[in-house]
């Protein structure tokens, strides 16, 4: 569609209408997906800058050996700050940027706010860069999304054209935090429910491979993780891989089901700031002032378990805590914090700090991999297990469950740490913790909160076409009401005007009292002697149903098959008529975007 001319055009309508004229729709979509790749590289190595400038200011001359009281203070600052940020600058709630990003496919037609390709980069770096105990990845996740978003809104694409730059942008920003292309194919495919057609196949592809190497030109080769075999994997681990996944899905549960209480709770206390403030920030302080190892993203924590070899290195996760030089108290401490991290990363969201559930899942996924080998070994159930491998595989673990995606576990996992020699226990732990989360959690952390609300977007074709549709876009509003008293003749003149077979019987205040079907009244309506002899209260019959007009699309369908109705009035919550749904309308709206979906 080429923007019209109004006087002198702006540079944008010249720069669009060359485009249309000398560039074709595929490869503007390659060149944005491209552009979309490299801003979700810089977006995801200035978090990470920002973050690591925050925390060296702030901890670098802690004692290793001794408890730091600052643990106290820190969290506390760095949620308030974040809140007030949040509050006073953006003025809009930027939490949950993955769910967020899942309710703009599904319910808003892909469109981000302008707001979203910086606020969260931010909000998250003084939140994590104060010790709050969440992850990057979510908040970079919204800004990548954000920025194809509005790229595409920018040149006025359509919503299937927006629905692959978010995808192109949350699978630049996953390859480009994690250096793992293949990863961010995966997610956006297994989290996003993105599908792969091959029209948006090529562009997320060319946004992956764009923002890992400019990553790798900004950062250099290191790895996020760092992790080198030792001990190969051997067919006499399959047991204990077995175990692992299950004890992996476990945790999953725990670590969702925790999480959705804790937030629970914090919302009962949503309009008093200051509330949860303090009892988010005063659970985080302690938290992270009794376990150091809860500061941040706790990536360091990570590295130290997937690169020790002696138990002195082990220990020095006790470093900065109450339990600095305590070496016989490191299983109990990493059991401890593998409990606590939920609760961490809760209050750090509940309080008013900004961040995901991506990294806390690898933070208890490795700890729980290592926990589970140490035991294992301990007790000598059976063949020895290295627990650094089990601690890498531990990771694919509960990221799988947590995130119901076994495919983004397995190749992040082989892709951050170089470890594809173990990617057949990955994908052994990764298959076996997914399938034991869907015996008691049907939906990731992400889609359950829009599960419950029905606008979670499927890949199967027919639930995702009716989540996508609006019920707002298929309301007519043009109809002829009638009073109760109003007379047949006047009735008929309404007919004359009206391009439906329904008239709506309203009252003064607009609620619907009935509705008086043209087919109904034929053998009256023709006879003039009887105008004045029948009223609309007389003629009128209840509808045979009505929508709400909060009601989802697939309430609406089954609706319209349960009746068999042509016309269903819709209806607010004290009865006012808002419009009318008509059948016919409705199923080539349907038809039209099976249609459009189907298209490669």
């Amino acid at each position: 569609m080429v923007l019209e001319e109004t006087g002198q055009q702006s540079w944008l309508a010249r720069v669009h209408n060359w485009r249309v004229t000398h560039v074709s729709d595929k490869m503007f979509l390659l060149i944005l997906a491209f552009l979309v790749g490299l801003l979700s590289a810089v977006a995801a190595y200035s978090l990470h800058s920002i973050i690591n400038l925050i925390v060296s200011l702030l901890t670098s001359q802690f004692e290793r050996t001794s408890a730091n009281w600052l643990y106290l203070v820190y969290p506390v600052i760095g949620i308030y700050l974040t809140s007030l940020f949040v509050r006073y600058i953006v003025r809009d709630d930027i939490s949950h940027g993955i769910t967020r990003i899942l309710y703009a496919i599904s319910s808003n037609k892909s469109r981000l706010k302008s707001h979203n390709t910086w606020s969260s980069v931010i909000a998250s770096a003084i939140t994590i860069g104060f010790g709050g105990s969440v992850g990057a990845e979510a908040p970079i996740v919204l800004t990548g999304s954000a920025i194809g978003s509005n790229l595409g809104q920018l040149f006025h694409l359509d919503r299937k054209t927006l629905m692959t730059l978010v995808g192109c942008g949350a699978a630049g920003a996953i390859a480009g935090i994690f250096k793992a292309p293949v990863a961010g194919l995966v997610f956006t495919l297994e989290v996003l429910l993105i599908d792969m057609t091959m029209s948006s196949l090529l562009p997320i592809l060319v946004s992956c491979m764009t923002a890992t190497c400019f990553t790798y030109i900004f950062s250099g080769d290191a790895a996020l993780f760092t992790f080198h075999l030792d001990n190969e994997w051997t067919v006499q681990r399959v047991p204990a891989c077995l175990l692992l996944g299950v004890s992996c899905g476990l945790v999953s549960l725990y670590f969702i089901r925790t999480m959705s209480f804790a937030e629970g709770i914090f919302a009962r206390f949503k309009e008093r700031p200051y509330v949860r403030l303090a009892i988010g920030g005063s659970m985080l302080s302690l938290l992270i002032f009794l376990f150091p190892s809860l500061f941040g993203e706790g990536y360091s924590s990570i590295n130290l378990l997937l690169n020790g070899q002696t138990e002195a290195d082990w220990n020095q996760l006790l470093d900065n805590s109450l339990f600095a030089g305590q070496t016989a108290l490191l299983i109990p401490y990493i059991a401890l914090v593998l409990l606590f991290k939920v609760f961490a990363t809760s209050a750090t969201n509940g309080g008013g700090g900004c961040g995901g559930t991506f990294a806390p899942s690898l933070f208890v996924g490795c700890f729980t991999g290592f926990l589970f080998a140490r035991l294992w070994n301990i007790e000598q159930v059976g063949v020895y297990v290295p627990e650094k491998n089990f601690a890498l595989m531990g990771m694919a673990g509960v990221m799988s469950g947590v995130m119901h995606a076994p495919l983004t576990g397995i190749f992040l996992i082989a892709e951050l740490t170089g470890g594809y020699s173990l990617l057949l226990p990955l994908m052994i732990v990764s298959v076996m913790s997914y399938l034991t989360i869907i015996i008691f959690e049907p939906h990731s952390i992400y889609g359950a909160r829009l599960a419950k609300e029905g606008r979670l977007l499927t890949h199967h074709t027919d639930h995702a076409v009716l989540t996508l549709m609006n019920l707002e876009s298929v309301i007519d509003r043009d109809y002829m009401a009638v009073d109760p008293d109003m007379e047949l003749g006047q009735i008929v003149n309404k007919v004359s005007r009206s391009h439906s077979r329904v008239l709506p019987v309203l009252d003064s205040a607009g609620t619907l009292l009935g509705e008086i079907d043209i087919m109904h009244i034929r053998k009256v309506m023709f006879r003039i002697e009887l105008y004045h002899h029948f009223q609309a209260s007389q003629l009128m019959e209840e509808p045979r149903a009505t929508l709400q007009e909060t009601a989802l699309m697939p309430t609406v369908m089954k609706t319209f098959e349960k009746t068999g109705a042509e016309w269903l009035p819709v209806v607010n919550t004290s009865g006012h008529l808002k419009g009318y749904i008509s059948r016919q309308r409705l199923y080539t709206l349907y038809r039209k975007m099976v249609h459009d979906m189907s298209e490669d």
